[in-house]
């Protein structure tokens, strides 16, 4: 063969090469979520999606959420997209004041978009209230036929007469669309099946835990088994997140139980999504830790995303990490497998705390009183050097002595974990006891309660060793 037509073959396979490797888009890669944090876009600005949904629609997972005025009116329903649920480009404000004069003075709350693929439309329920109260308890819809497009307002309503605050949407794998939302002044959930074109309500098909006072649902489907995840009806205050299970939708449901800790790792329950990929479908919680309980406004609010458990098709747990591992082509989502612990006192039997449940740089460390939460939990990651990283569950963040000061007295902080000698510390046993004295690499002091106090809110600091009581401390888990 000539040269020239062997090196023209060569070229086309070369460029064929990469074709022949698979169609479709490429597989988004294994990423790090951090938890309790503010997420911002592809260019850098907050991503504002509270309260939120997602649909995927070809390779792109689309997010959808309220974004709010300073005073906490409506302001738009922002949706991006990301194939990997860590880069999120933003793609446009969907609904906006401008889109009806009935969204002039209004609330929207948890908007949820789902596709009806008999009319070609993106349906969007939401919740929507008159911006002052919360006296109307109306259901609203929008659509449009693209998934990020300008949707058109179809107006507000109560289902069937009955009040409507909290709301999340469900279509069943026959194509059946249903719509729950929290009625009766948030004391029942009411389970609706829509309209073929999913626009309207059909007939309500359940009422749910009557009495339960129960809000923020999300519904699910796992293996033939419906669950439907809410939270109580406390405000902007998290609480203990509860779920129940059927194997259909308009049978019979179980009560409920509970999943989490008593407030939900202080969040609430936005939405259910599944991942599916190639090794399987796993589901990932994403909850709000809203600003509102904190001081703030919903824009101030944080996201708290975990991955859901099922010991059996019935059961289901979750447990808290700082940052989750997500890889959309496998469809995996978990978090950080580690020894978790705390560390009690032993002159007061109370346990390090990171005051305030806080995730900020240089939030003090103090002891309170166990169990409080898991910003009591500790990593002690053993660095190979003989010394460890004491990391903070709820934060991700690490035992830092402030300035890195070497001064008797010095505050005990969490800051981002860098690996300097700050935060650096070396076990000691103490001879003959359960406990441990915690030395700092760069000052050689101990980890102290100061003035040996046995109060709540005591501020840890470092202290010359002296071999007090309230320098010994009692790793219990792991």
């Amino acid at each position: 063969m000539p040269r020239s037509i062997t090196t023209l073959l060569a070229v086309f396979l070369a460029l064929l090469a990469p074709l022949l490797g698979g169609v479709g888009p490429a597989h988004a890669a294994e990423v790090s979520v951090p938890n309790g944090e503010q997420f911002v876009d592809s260019s850098g600005t907050p991503l504002h999606a509270h309260g939120g949904g997602v649909i995927k629609v070809g390779q792109y997972y689309y997010w959808f959420g309220e974004n709010r005025n300073a005073d906490n009116t409506f302001r738009y329903v922002s949706a991006y997209r990301s194939t990997d649920l860590k880069t999120w480009e933003f793609r446009n404000h969907v609904l906006t004041q401008a889109s009806d004069p009935e969204l002039q003075f209004a609330n929207i709350e948890r908007p949820k978009v789902i596709y009806n693929a008999s009319t070609g439309q993106f349906v969007m329920w939401m919740h929507k209230e008159n911006g002052s109260d919360y006296g109307e308890a109306r259901a609203a819809v929008a659509v449009s036929t693209t998934v990020d497009g300008d949707y058109t307002w179809r107006g507000s309503f109560r289902p069937l007469g009955h009040m409507s605050r909290d709301i999340t949407t469900f279509v069943d794998t026959d194509g059946t669309g249903y719509m729950i939302s929290a009625a009766n002044e948030n004391r029942d959930l009411h389970v609706y099946r829509l309209s073929p074109d999913y626009t309207t309500v059909a007939a309500q098909v359940q009422k749910l835990w009557a009495g339960g006072s129960r809000e923020a649902p999300a519904m699910f489907k796992r293996k033939g088994v419906y669950f439907l995840l809410t939270s109580g009806a406390t405000g902007w205050s998290p609480n203990q997140q509860m779920y129940g299970t059927a194997t259909s939708i308009t049978g019979s449901w179980s009560g409920l139980s509970t999943v989490g800790d008593s407030t939900a790792y202080r969040s609430q329950t936005a939405y259910v999504l599944p991942v599916q990929g190639t090794s399987g479908t796993d589901y990932l919680y994403m909850g709000d830790r809203w600003g509102n309980s904190m001081g703030g406004t919903v824009n101030d609010s944080t996201y708290v995303w975990l991955p859901l458990e099922f010991p059996t098709n019935t059961t289901m747990t979750t447990d808290y990490s700082p940052r989750i591992t997500i890889d959309t082509a496998a469809g995996t989502v978990s978090g950080m497998d580690v020894p978790w612990e705390t560390l009690s006192a032993r002159h007061s039997g109370k346990c390090a705390d990171v005051s305030s449940f806080d995730t900020a740089e240089s939030a003090p460390v103090v002891q309170w009183w166990c169990g409080t939460g898991v910003n009591q939990n500790f990593w002690l990651k053993d660095l190979g050097s003989g010394y460890v990283q004491v990391m903070a569950r709820h934060s991700g963040k690490c035992l830092d002595v402030a300035d890195q000061s070497t001064a008797d007295g010095a505050a005990v902080v969490q800051n981002s974990c860098n690996g300097q000698p700050s935060q650096q510390w070396k076990v000691q046993k103490v001879a003959g006891t359960t406990y441990a004295q915690l030395v700092a690499r760069h000052s050689s002091k101990c980890l102290d309660v100061a003035d040996q106090s046995t109060a709540d809110g005591a501020a840890l600091l470092q202290w010359a060793c002296n071999g007090g009581a309230n320098q010994q401390w009692k790793r219990t888990g792991g």
